[in-house]
């Protein structure tokens, strides 16, 4: 079954607050606010309750906190929620963002079938109404495609976004981030639904196959290369990782070429696509391997991110690679020792055949710069050290030059998906000099994270390059307010804002 977004379209509504239509009204309030000075409509359409309840200390504006009351007959909604948004001096849209999906998924607990989240506080304008809508539409993804029903509610069927008034060009503005924010969270939604198939239904062939359709109906030129014409192309990382395995790798290729785009820059987008890792014959234990299915997060990424770039309708051209394979050890497996040639020429003494994504990353940055590529970036649930080193709520980030990585961790950092900058120093190569080829494949376990990031930079060419390590990050290991236990859909609003951005290189 084809994968496909199931998120209700978000309204923009102009009205006050006691004029919206709605089940659940959700407000915002911060932490030492007065409800009933700070929102005394509000306040007397809960006959109090909401006072009553930030008074006694029931709640007490702290982020996520929620109330429900209903709400008498002068407002038109039939329930008040009071969100709790924490400091206002630390509200900033990460938690904007956060608190319109908390407040979505608490709302399909309660079966709510209209939702409308009232935008308040010291956030305002496009931006702010992205975030929201953003968060709304994230709430809508469920985990549950695999069970008989689901363990929360459905999505609510409607959902909008209240601001309190406009003038018609601002309105423009507003209906204009709505549209976005829909988008992009369709797609992070849709990112999400990859990673969480199990390998069996989404092998190469059956991704390469999604990927396509999801292309095609956004407007993105897409082939897909198989075993024949990727060892016409000499992909001999990418082959050597597929040995092992009866299902044979894809190359997905994706371009989003506007009319009047110019000639440069052109963004090239590398996603890691192991659709299940083993980790070869240097095999994994066998705790937590199931959760390999998602090692294709950072191809998901670069899959749907160009879907995004082109509804958004980007205005420089992009390219997309995705290398996609299994790792398993087979009878024809790669092997500790072996010598593989990519298509750049380089070659590379396997070491360990769990340090596989770096391999397919390798022939596909080569490939990308075949195309056209003036700036890189690649993202791979890579290495294991990223996550001690960070843990599971910042990804890594590597690149040069200095100016390029810094323009990449900034629109991160606004499109939700935080990353810290980590070294890239020369003397890591030296952790990964072979005494019979150009490279081992893993530097061990002192500095993982940036040798593995070195072993990239050298197939990146002399061109701008970052590399985003998402191995913490892809996955949710527990159920937050704001998202429950599973696929993040990491990346996907990064890859897809960064062309937005392109006068900044």
């Amino acid at each position: 079954m084809p994968l496909r977004t199931t998120s209700p379209s978000v309204q923009l509504i102009i009205e006050s607050v006691t004029g919206v239509d709605t089940d659940l009204l959700v407000i915002p309030v911060f932490e030492g606010e007065k409800v009933a000075e700070a929102l005394p409509s509000i306040d007397k359409a809960t006959r109090g309750e909401a006072g009553r309840a930030m008074s006694s200390g029931e709640i007490k504006g702290r982020l996520y906190e929620l109330f429900v009351t209903p709400a008498d007959g002068e407002c038109r909604a039939k329930r008040i929620a009071i969100a709790g948004g924490g400091k206002a001096g630390d509200f900033d849209l990460e938690r904007l963002r956060k608190l319109a999906s908390a407040a979505a998924l608490a709302a399909r607990t309660r079966r709510v079938g209209r939702v409308a989240f009232m935008l308040r506080g010291p956030l305002a304008g496009a931006d702010a109404v992205q975030a929201v809508t953003e968060g709304l539409v994230l709430a809508a993804f469920s985990v549950d495609q695999y069970k008989t029903g689901e363990r929360i509610g459905p999505p609510p069927a409607d959902l909008a976004v209240v601001v309190a008034g406009s003038d018609g060009a601002d309105r423009r503005a507003l209906e204009r981030a709505v549209e976005r924010g829909q988008i992009l969270g369709d797609s992070s939604n849709l990112a999400r639904g990859f990673a969480n198939e199990p390998s069996n239904v989404l092998t190469p062939r059956v991704f390469a196959e999604r990927a396509t359709e999801i292309s095609k109906a956004a407007g993105v030129r897409v082939e897909v290369l198989d075993e024949n014409e990727i060892a016409r192309l000499n992909m001999g990382l990418l082959l050597g990782v597929a040995r092992g395995s009866v299902e044979p790798p894809r190359l997905i290729v994706m371009h989003h070429e506007p009319a009047g785009a110019p000639k440069a820059p052109v963004l090239g987008l590398v996603g890691k696509g192991i659709t299940f890792d083993t980790g070869g014959i240097s095999i994994k234990p066998a705790e937590g391997m199931e959760r390999m299915k998602d090692d294709m997060a950072g191809g998901a990424a670069v899959v749907c991110a160009m879907r995004a770039i082109s509804l958004l309708k980007a205005p420089i051209r992009v390219v997309g690679i995705v290398p996609t394979t299994e790792n398993m050890p087979g009878g024809r497996a790669m092997k500790p020792g072996d010598v593989l040639t990519g298509a750049s020429g380089k070659t590379v003494e396997v070491i360990n055949t769990d340090a596989e994504g770096r391999l397919i990353l390798g022939d596909g940055l080569w490939y990308a710069q075949q195309l056209g590529a003036t700036h890189l970036i690649d993202v791979a649930t890579l290495t294991g050290a990223c996550v001690v080193g960070l843990g599971k709520v910042v990804s890594g980030l590597f690149g040069r030059p200095d100016s390029w990585r810094d323009t990449v961790q900034q629109v991160a950092q606004r499109a939700g998906d935080r990353c810290w900058p980590l070294p890239l120093y020369d003397e890591y190569f030296d952790q990964i000099k072979s005494e019979i080829a150009d490279m081992i494949n893993s530097g061990g376990r002192a500095g993982g994270a940036c040798t593995a990031a070195i072993f990239l930079k050298e197939f990146a060419g002399t061109l701008p390059w970052a590399h985003l390590d998402i191995a913490g990050t892809a996955w949710a290991e527990e159920t937050k307010p704001y998202q429950p236990k599973g696929p993040i859909g990491i990346a996907v609003r990064t890859l897809a804002e960064l062309p937005f951005t392109y006068e900044r290189w």
